[in-house]
C-alpha cells in the first residue's frame, strides 16, 4: 500500500457533524464537518489510551473522546484534560495526527502522508462532474481481496469477454490490439479497441441497428488506486472511476463514481447503478479467488503479454515508489486482527514540519519493545506507534521507563512539576 497520497475516504454527502469512522491503508481515522462545513480528518486513536475518537462526540468543532472526555481541535492538539486540576498544563505529546482535507468531486479526499504542501501529488482531474450534460450515481461493495488486485482487474481489457461476456465482452472476439500507453508519473491511459456483445434491456432501445462491431474503451490508472474507465457508446458515454480503498491486505472497498449523458433523468439512475453492480459482481469471485492474494513485488514474478501493459506500467512505477519509501509494510497496519502491544499510525505532515514534533506523540511499549523495530517509529518512515509508558514529565506528561525502574508518588502524579 502507498503513502503520501490523496485518498478518496468517503462520499461528501455521507459526512456530518457527528464523527464517522473510516478505513484506508489499513487504518482507522475519524472525519467530521466543521461549523463552517470544513471537513477534519484525524487518527481514530486517542493519544492517552488508544480509545476510537469516533465513538465520541463533536464539541464546537473539536472532538471529545468517549473514554476519558480529552478534546482535540481540528489540528490534533489535545485542549482539555478533564482529570487534570486546575492549573494543570496539557502535555505536548497530547495529541493525534491530523491530515489535510480536500472536498472535490463529492468525495472527500484525506493526504495520508507527512509530504509538505508543494511536494504532494495531485488530486485526478475529472471534467465529466462539472458538466451539466452528465447524470452521476454512487456505488459501494466490498470485496475480499487486495486492493491491487482489484485495481488491475479494471485495467485489464482481455479479461471482459470471458468475466463479462454477458455485459461488457465479446467472447467470440477476445482478440486485443495492441495499444499505446500515454503515461506520467502519476497516472496512464491508453485508447484500447473491444469488441462488444449486442445490447440488451433498456440500453437496447437506443440502438439504430445491431450495433457496432467495435467500441474505442479509455482504460487508465490514478495513482495511488483509482481506475478510470471510459466506454464511447453508439449513444453516448458511460465513465466510471472506480476508487479502490484498502481497508487490509486482503479486504477492499471499492466505491465507483459513475457517470453518463444519456438516460440522464433520475428514473434512470437505478437501472444504471444495477449495471455497476452487476459488473462489479462479475468481477468479485475471480478477483477473490486469485493467487498470489497480494501482488508480487517483482516484476517477472508473474507472466505479462502485450495486452497487460497497463499493469505492467503500474507495477513498474509501484517499483520506484517503494525504492522511494512510499510503501506501507505489514508492521504499520493496525486494523488487521490479532492483539499488538502498539498501534501504529501513519505520520501526519505535522511531524516533518515541527521536528520537534516527530516523535513527541510516540510510546514505545513496555520493556521497549516496538512494532516493526525502531525504526519504524519515525517521521521519516511515515509511521509512529503509541503504546504504554511509566513515569510523568514536567508538562504532565508521562516519560517512558526501563522495567527495574522506580517512580515515586510524586513523579507518578506530576506533583510540583506542573508548568
Amino acid at each position: 500500500m502507498l503513502k503520501n497520497f490523496w485518498y478518496a475516504v468517503e462520499f461528501a454527502d455521507a459526512v456530518t457533524r457527528a464523527p464517522k469512522r473510516v478505513t484506508c491503508l489499513g487504518q482507522d481515522f475519524v472525519i467530521y464537518r466543521k461549523r463552517d462545513g470544513g471537513v477534519v480528518c484525524l487518527s481514530d486513536l486517542c493519544a492517552h489510551r488508544g480509545a476510537a475518537l469516533s465513538r465520541g462526540k463533536v464539541v464546537d468543532d473539536q472532538i471529545a473522546c468517549p473514554y476519558h472526555g480529552w478534546r482535540y481541535e481540528p489540528g490534533g492538539a489535545c485542549t482539555l484534560i478533564p482529570a487534570n486540576p486546575e492549573g494543570r498544563g496539557i502535555p505536548k505529546k497530547a495529541r493525534v495526527d491530523s491530515y489535510p482535507v480536500r472536498e472535490e468531486y463529492g468525495l472527500i479526499w484525506a493526504f495520508l502522508g507527512d509530504l509538505p504542501e508543494d511536494e504532494r501529488p495531485p488530486i485526478p482531474h475529472f471534467p465529466e462532474h462539472d458538466d451539466p450534460k452528465f447524470a452521476r450515481v454512487d456505488v459501494n461493495m466490498i470485496i475480499e481481496a487486495n486492493y491491487e488486485r482489484t485495481f488491475e482487474n479494471v485495467v485489464d481489457a482481455a479479461h471482459t469477454p470471458f468475466v463479462h461476456g454477458t455485459r461488457f465482452g465479446n467472447p467470440d472476439k477476445p482478440q486485443i490490439p495492441d495499444y499505446e500507453i500515454t503515461q506520467d508519473d502519476w497516472s496512464a491511459v491508453a485508447d484500447i479497441m473491444l469488441s462488444p456483445p449486442p445490447a440488451r434491456g433498456l440500453w437496447k432501445r437506443l440502438y439504430k441497428k445491431e450495433g457496432p462491431s467495435e467500441l474505442v474503451v479509455t482504460n487508465g490508472w490514478y495513482l495511488p488506486n483509482i481506475v478510470k474507465l471510459h466506454v464511447r457508446l453508439p449513444f453516448g458515454d458511460m465513465i466510471l472511476y472506480d476508487h479502490n480503498i484498502p481497508l487490509s491486505r486482503d479486504r477492499t472497498l471499492v466505491k465507483i463514481v459513475g457517470y453518463r449523458n444519456f438516460f440522464t433523468g433520475r428514473w434512470a439512475d437505478r437501472d444504471a447503478r444495477r449495471r455497476i453492480e452487476s459488473i462489479l459482481l462479475q468481477d468479485k469471485p475471480v478477483v477473490e479467488s486469485q493467487r498470489p492474494e497480494l501482488l508480487p513485488y517483482d516484476l517477472p514474478a508473474e507472466l505479462h503479454l502485450r495486452s497487460d501493459a497497463l499493469q505492467v506500467a503500474y507495477r513498474r512505477r509501484r517499483q520506484q515508489l517503494m525504492a522511494d519509501g512510499w510503501w506501507i509494510g505489514d508492521e504499520d497496519m493496525m486494523s488487521d486482527p490479532g492483539p499488538r502491544k502498539s498501534a501504529v499510525v501513519i505520520a501526519s505532515p505535522a511531524r516533518r514540519e515541527n521536528p520537534e514534533l516527530a516523535r513527541a506523540w510516540m510510546h514505545k511499549a513496555r520493556g521497549g519493545e516496538t512494532s516493526g523495530g525502531e525504526a519504524s517509529t519515525t517521521a521519516s518512515t511515515g509511521t509512529a506507534s503509541t503504546g504504554t509508558a511509566d513515569a510523568e514529565t514536567p508538562d504532565g506528561a508521562v516519560k517512558e521507563t526501563s522495567p527495574g525502574d522506580t517512580v515515586t508518588a510524586a513523579q507518578a502524579t506530576g506533583e510540583g512539576e506542573d508548568k
